[in-house]
């Protein structure tokens, strides 16, 4: 067997094509993200196969059209949804498809963190917010003054 370059991946026939253990100067190529496969078989069509991405993007678009026909609480709501809909897809299923974007952990993370800020956001918008937090308006009162 020949190598011709330092590379890790393995060949058609799944044997590694590198044998230092030396890392590559150059990256040749990127890994998928763990669970970036197919979400339907092969045989589907493209829509069916990210359907997870394209429900998370669905309704976003969804809370985006709300939002912009003044119906500002729903709409933020249903985009914060969303988002963590996309956190739970990526934590129950294996493949997800364009979903996964990092490792499972950073995409789980990231979605979470940004789905529930969001949310927490618009239950605190005003006028007659429906979360109140007492210790934000002291906060803000402190740093005004």
């Amino acid at each position: 067997m020949t190598v011709r370059d330092p590379v890790s991946a393995p060949d058609a026939k799944g044997r590694p094509r590198r044998v230092t253990r030396r890392f590559p100067l150059f990256t040749r190529d990127t890994a998928r993200p763990e669970g970036g496969g197919r979400a339907a078989a092969g045989d589907a069509p493209a829509p069916a196969r990210q359907w997870p991405v394209l429900t998370v993007v669905l309704l976003v678009g969804l809370g985006l059209l709300l939002t912009a026909l003044d119906v500002f609480r729903w709409g933020t709501l249903l985009i914060g949804a969303a988002l963590l809909a996309g956190a739970a897809l990526r934590w129950v299923m294996p493949d997800v498809g364009m979903l996964a974007v990092r490792s499972r952990f950073t995409d789980i993370t990231t979605y979470g963190i940004l789905g529930l800020s969001i949310v927490l956001l618009s239950l605190m918008a005003q006028p007659k917010p429906v979360l109140e937090i007492p210790f934000l308006k002291d906060t803000l009162h402190f740093t005004v003054n």
